[in-house]
């Protein structure tokens, strides 16, 4: 088992479960939008997020923005090691840095004001801080996050979480994989600079995922240019769909010329709609009642289209059938009476 560390009221490693995190694409010291964009993150489910701190009017931003939201904050710095340490004394509840760019008096500066205050620190390498350059890149991308462990180590400093990212799935995976051999702190997982929309799902979805069913990662953070509130929602799903977080799920028929409802439209409906759900369900969207139940049978509640409206099916059994302008609301009714089946 892997240590733990505490970044504010979230516990990373040990037996604490997968933490879904971001970062804010605001300019740091514009509170107002900062905070606006972190809310939108919380109510996403987003549990961690982090903040680019370029500038004292940055850190010193820091303060104002953690009294009014919920979630940790962690600073991410550079270079400046000054920056690292105002940030703390505004009350960042972790810092990223990277200790190589510090030279050792700096660093050691930095370590104790984050012992002072008792955070954790967050070192690791991506593909630009590579050290040294063999023919095994993924090598040598593990090994320089190594070599930023063991300068904190030198400190004395041991609340650690690491992060190896690349933004090539392979590299990511080889990497983690050997750096999960050779340390016992957390690991934060990510495909860096991962692309934009499907591109980056898949991707992200890979290495995450296929680390994460080797038991190697205890944070994750999906990298998607743009909006951030996406990047969470995304890594849910990926937990979700790994049983590693309980949530709803929900399936859809690929569609064909059988269809009777736009599948689409009304998957995409129902998972706005039922997203904050935190329970273990399965709800299908079929587009006809051809083949639509018999394949969502295993699904706690379902959606098949007809001609003139539509079914609703309860683990495979048909409730009702309904116009298609009423779906919504009667597969609430149904959600709702499973919901207090489960807490029964």
């Amino acid at each position: 088992m892997r240590k733990s560390v505490k970044v504010g009221n979230v516990v990373i490693g040990g037996e604490a479960p997968v933490s879904v995190q971001s970062m804010t694409t605001t300019k740091t010291a514009d509170v107002e939008r900062t905070i606006s964009q972190i809310k939108r993150l919380e109510r996403a489910g987003c549990e961690i997020v982090r903040v680019a701190v370029q500038d004292e009017e940055d850190a010193k931003a820091i303060r104002r923005i953690k009294e009014q939201i919920e979630i940790p904050l962690v600073a991410d710095i550079q270079f400046d090691y000054r920056l690292a340490i105002l940030s703390i004394d505004n009350g960042a509840d972790k810092i990223r840095i990277n200790p190589g760019n510090m030279s050792r008096d700096r660093l050691k500066d930095v370590v104790a004001a984050a012992k002072g205050k008792g955070i954790p620190i967050r070192v690791g390498a991506n593909v630009g801080s590579i050290k040294r350059r063999t023919s095994e890149r993924w090598k040598d991308l593990a090994e320089s996050a190594l070599e930023e462990v063991r300068l904190l180590e030198k400190e004395g400093f041991y609340d650690i979480v690491v992060s190896v990212k690349s933004s090539d799935v392979l590299e990511t995976i080889k990497a983690n994989e050997y750096i999960a051999e050779k340390i016992e702190y957390p690991i934060h997982l990510g495909v860096t600079e991962a692309g934009v929309s499907e591109t980056a799902v898949v991707k992200s979805s890979i290495a995450i995922g296929h680390l994460l069913l080797k038991n190697i990662g205890d944070t994750i953070r999906v990298s998607i240019s743009g909006d951030p509130v996406r990047e969470v929602i995304v890594g849910k799903k990926i937990l979700i769909a790994l049983g590693l977080r309980e949530g709803v799920e929900v399936i859809a028929c690929p569609t064909c010329g059988r269809a009777e409802i736009d599948v689409e439209n009304m998957a995409k409906m129902i998972e706005e709609n039922f997203f904050h759900v935190q329970k273990r369900l399965k709800i299908a969207v079929m587009g006809c009642v051809v083949n639509g139940i018999g394949e969502g049978k295993d699904a706690d509640l379902g959606v098949a289209g007809l001609r003139d409206g539509a079914v609703i099916f309860v683990k495979g059994e048909i409730k009702e059938r309904v116009s298609k302008e009423f779906v919504l609301e009667r597969l609430k009714h149904y959600l709702n009476e499973l919901l207090e089946e489960v807490e029964r």
